[in-house]
This record gives structure tokens, sequence and C-alpha cells, in this order.
């Protein structure tokens, strides 16, 4: 629950999908790194080793998302146990908190198993990641995810970009009051972010404002061509996205 009565200072949450894109993050002033892995497939859970070395080496708050697999989020009792599993590690390792959902077989928030995320991440923070945005109906997740015990959601206000969204957004904010932040992310950029700002009300943003690296080796075998690619922020678009929220 949002303890101030008055809007909170904004913050930016960055999208990282390695360790070199949390370190970017916290050099150029974000609040908070959700760390994945699979950038391509929405994100996945990164391994033992990445969050281990990530949370070793910054000091803003850390939230792995947790989802064993991409495709949806409706998950069987082997995925339940395994993010139980990934709870403990990153409960183990000092993370700040972990962006995770579930959704039932019809799509709406499985209310029962995220509050036993809840309750297994405490004393960690919980954003409910975008599982919300595959749900039928947004205004009863909210208050789904709001019940379950979440801190925060993030969301696309069900577009493909929160952009796209922003009456939906603003009516999501307005719903959730002081009790739970609504956080647009997808499409974020530093020439929307204060529109985004002034006309939805909220105060968290979510981006990753990604782009493929150069490829450092000088030897690539021109048969072999799925090796896939390094993501890292834009650099000056990060700042700039930063810079729009002060």
């Amino acid at each position: 629950m949002i303890n101030n009565m008055t809007t909170p200072k904004a913050r930016f949450e960055l999208c990282s999908f390695n360790i070199q894109s949390c370190l970017l993050a916290e050099k150029l002033g974000a609040y908070r790194a959700e760390l994945c892995d699979n950038p391509v497939e929405g994100g996945t859970t990164p391994s033992y080793g990445v969050i281990k070395r990530t949370r070793e080496k910054i000091g803003i708050k850390l939230y792995p998302i947790l989802r064993p697999r991409c495709g949806n989020y409706f998950y069987d009792e082997d995925e339940l146990a395994m993010l139980k599993a990934d709870i403990a590690v990153c409960k183990e390792l000092g993370c700040d908190g972990i962006s995770i959902g579930v959704q039932k077989i019809n799509g709406e928030i499985d209310t029962d198993k995220l509050k036993q995320f809840v309750e297994w991440a405490y004393p960690m923070g919980v954003t409910c990641n975008r599982a919300f945005d595959a749900t039928p109906d947004p205004y009863q997740a909210l208050e789904d995810i709001i019940s379950a015990g979440c801190e925060r959601i993030l969301t696309s206000g069900q577009a493909s970009g929160a952009p796209d969204a922003i009456p939906v957004l603003k009516k999501l904010v307005q719903q959730a009051g002081a009790r739970i932040s609504i956080m647009p992310g997808a499409g974020i950029t530093a020439d929307n972010i204060q529109q985004l700002r002034a006309e939805t009300g909220a105060w968290e943003f979510h981006g990753s404002l990604r782009k493929p690296t150069a490829n450092p080796m000088t030897f690539s075998n021109p048969l072999v061509l799925d090796y896939g690619n390094v993501y890292l922020p834009d650099e000056v678009a990060l700042a700039r996205v930063i810079a729009a929220l002060q």
C-alpha cells in the first residue's frame, strides 16, 4: 500500500536483461531494476548466478522477474514449485522484491496463488507483472491484485504500449488510489513520459529502451546465425527519460 497521501516522487524502473543494464540503470539514476532473461519472449527468470552477481554489484533496488517460461501465466504444480524455490533464492540473495504474476485458465488473476507468492516473498515487495494485461477485466484484476497484497502493477493498460492506453491507465490510477501503484510500461520514451505522467497520474514508470549491441568477436561463423543478440539500454535515451521525471 502507498502510505503517502500526496503523490510520491516520480521513479523509473529499468527492465534489464543483463548485469550491464543494471549497472547503467544505477549510473544514470534509475530507482529500480527489473532483472530478466530472454527479452524477445517478454522476460523469464534469470539464473541464480546472474541474480547473485547483480545484487553484489548494484545498490539500487533489484526486482528479478520470476517467470519460468513464456507463453502465459497459467502454471502447473511443477512450475509453482519452481516459483516457490525461486522466491526463496531471491530472498536469500537479498533482493528487494520480485516481479511475478499468475492466472487461472480463464485468464483471471489467480488471487489465491498470488497471495501465496506474496506470503512466500515477505518481507520482499511484490510487483504484479504484465499477467495483468492478459486478464479479461482489468478493473476486476486490479481489485484481485490489491487483495493479494502486491505493492504495484506493471501494465501497458492492456494495449501494445502504454502511450496508447492513457484513458485506461488514468482510470486504473484513480481506482487504485493510495492502495497500490499503477506503473505504466511498454513504449515509454522521453518524448511521451511527461504526457503519461500528467494525464494518467502515475508516478512510477517502466521501460527497457533497449537496442541490440554490436558483436565484438573478431571471428563469427557466417553459417551459424542463431546466437541471438545482447541488448543494452540506449544510454542517451535512458538518461533523457530519467531527466524528464525530475
